[in-house]
């Protein structure tokens, strides 16, 4: 019988049916806890490791009080949550479609602050935790990806506030770079640098369980990325020069 920080936790999953989401499905399964997966695709979700399933769309904001009570009511307790629903775009912002900025600022903000509000009291008991991923273009800003880079910017700030607010729960961020899913075939533009190769959706999993398990607040993958998040927040303007030189 798996033993450690996750065994017999209840943990919700959202942006479950595939990529990152999925690998902390599969994770958390195999470490002994009880995962419900939350996400669109009902289809995709079939095929996720978990104890249980619930097809929803996190853009409705009834969709938290629903994922919280569904949680709730099926196991009677939540330990934790894992906010990994997100959803990317690219190109000239003053081309982008109204809709889908709001559909930006809805997924990937709102929802998973709707999220914790609901969660909140439930992960009261010891060993409580929120984890949202965020991404690396959230600690830099991303030219030609702006409404996304803000999104996940505020994610930050959220959970850097909620933090001091909510003491007695953890409360962490993954960030990560480019990942080896299928998000940039659904962002308008396909990942084409040579560097930084993208990631397995896996090695951001592993983050995210070290983060339910106590780690640090704040964790970026592929780990020497932290360096020019690192810069872009003390020195702006190097940075600035330097992306735009390398980019």
């Amino acid at each position: 019988m798996p033993t450690g920080p996750y065994a017999g936790r209840v943990v919700l999953v959202t942006g479950a049916s595939r990529g990152i989401g999925a690998a902390v499905c599969a994770a958390l399964t195999e470490r002994g806890a009880t995962v419900l997966a939350a996400g669109r695709d009902t289809a995709a979700l079939a095929r996720v490791p978990s104890a249980s399933t619930l097809a929803t769309d996190v853009a409705d904001p009834a969709a938290a009080d629903l994922l919280v009570g569904t949680a709730l009511g099926r196991y009677g307790r939540l330990d934790a949550v894992v906010a990994s629903a997100g959803l990317g775009w690219a190109g000239d912002f003053a081309a982008m479609d109204p809709a889908k900025i709001t559909e930006l600022v809805d997924v990937n903000l709102r929802a998973p602050i709707l999220l914790a509000r609901a969660a909140l009291p439930a992960l009261t008991r010891p060993g409580g935790a929120l984890v949202f991923l965020t991404s690396i273009a959230g600690l830099v800003g991303v030219p030609g990806e702006t409404v996304y880079s803000v999104t996940k910017a505020g994610l930050e700030t959220f959970a850097e506030l909620l933090r001091e607010e909510a003491p007695g729960i953890t409360v962490a961020t993954v960030a990560p770079g480019a990942v080896r899913t299928g998000f940039f075939d659904t962002r308008g533009v396909p990942y084409e640098r040579a560097f930084p190769r993208p990631i397995p959706p896996e090695t951001v999993a592993a983050a995210v369980l070290a983060a339910l398990a106590g780690g640090p607040a704040r964790q970026v993958r592929p780990r020497w990325l932290a360096l020019p998040a690192r810069l872009s927040a003390t020195a702006p303007r190097t940075y600035r020069a330097l992306a735009r030189r390398f980019s």
